[in-house]
């Protein structure tokens, strides 16, 4: 690939099928953009010291708060805030793209089998 290609979301979404498991596309400063293909429920958790990005890019994401809870579509954000305990969820797959730092482990301080290994690069 030359360093002046685009990045192809539908490419990159062939080359995997896994759930939960988040795949770095690419870095700025020292920021990942991940995409991840979601179905199901994940677990409730937190980022303790950073802000979630998650951008729908087909499908629709619920993501559950302790009072409350956000719908998001295709072409639709939400950025949850750092230290807010969250639950995503997708009746259908759900392809999505997750800006955050890079390190952050996909489960919060919890570590389970829902734990996707980090910085998995497609």
């Amino acid at each position: 690939m030359n360093q002046y290609s685009p990045i192809n979301f539908a490419q990159k979404y062939a080359l995997f099928h896994e759930q939960w498991a988040p795949k770095v596309v690419a870095e700025m400063n020292d920021y990942q953009f991940k995409i991840a293909r979601l179905e199901g429920d994940f677990i409730w958790h937190t980022h303790a010291d950073t802000d979630e990005t998650f951008i729908v890019l087909d499908g629709e994401l619920r993501i559950d708060f302790r009072d409350g809870a956000v719908m998001i579509g295709p072409g639709e954000m939400y950025v949850v805030k750092k230290g807010v305990e969250h639950k995503p969820s997708a009746e259908r797959e759900v392809k999505l793209l997750l800006i955050e730092p890079r390190g952050i482990i996909n489960t919060g301080e919890e570590t389970n089998e829902r734990t996707a290994v980090n910085d998995v690069w497609i």
